[in-house]
């Protein structure tokens, strides 16, 4: 029950929470009311960088969510050109973090990083589907174990500032396993091949536990 309370944040996360601690002391100072409002923004930023341990289904049938979020588009397109796939055809899933979600990131299947490919960007929106090109973006290449390429991008918003990556190239992964995070309002896309997909627009998921496609 106190996991549920208080659940651990991520290591990003402490600063961030020191800050507003700061805040929240020094406005109490000023008044009672503004320290209230500075506590409520302590507990948003707390929550906001909380990491909770999620169960995946461990199946290499299935793919699950890199994010918490909504489900913004589930659509056929080319695959992503910064890893020389645009000649390919995927189906990609965009996932939709607001303020209030957890933004811990984790990878759908198990396999191996191939590459990854970091590239900056601006702040649009991250509703936009023009986030994909112009925003501020990190790009996994996960090879699964049926020698298959499952891509995951990492979009910064229109708040977000920071992606945070946590993995390494050529880093073997289990399916759910922690892969970085984006700080404030953001998405996560999903490409794949070879799986029928589960969710639709408008659908709420779970990082690591929800299903978004199958054999």
């Amino acid at each position: 029950m106190l996991k549920k309370v208080f659940p651990k944040i991520h290591s990003e996360g402490y600063k961030f929470l020191a800050i507003a601690i700061f805040i929240t002391i020094f406005l109490y100072f000023l008044s009672t009311f503004l320290g209230l409002i500075g506590f409520v923004l302590s507990v948003w930023v707390y929550y906001f960088f909380r990491d909770p341990e999620r169960i995946s289904i461990n199946n290499d049938n299935y793919l699950t969510s890199p994010a918490d979020g909504e489900v913004l588009m589930v659509h056929e397109v080319d695959g992503p050109k910064e890893l020389g796939l645009e000649g390919k055809k995927f189906t990609k899933i965009s996932i939709f973090m607001n303020v209030f979600d957890c933004h811990v990131n984790r990878t759908p299947c198990e396999g191996k990083i191939s590459e990854i490919i970091y590239k900056p960007g601006k702040f649009l929106n991250a509703s936009l589907d023009k986030a994909s090109e112009d925003n501020e973006r990190n790009y996994y290449k996960i090879i699964n174990n049926q020698g298959e390429d499952v891509i995951v991008v990492q979009i910064a918003g229109l708040i977000a500032r920071r992606i945070v990556c946590e993995s390494n190239k050529d880093q073997q992964l289990q399916q759910g396993e922690r892969i970085g995070m984006i700080r404030f309002g953001s998405r996560a896309d999903v490409y794949f091949e070879n799986y029928e997909t589960l969710v639709k627009v408008g659908q709420k998921t779970i990082a690591g536990e929800t299903l978004l496609a199958k054999k």
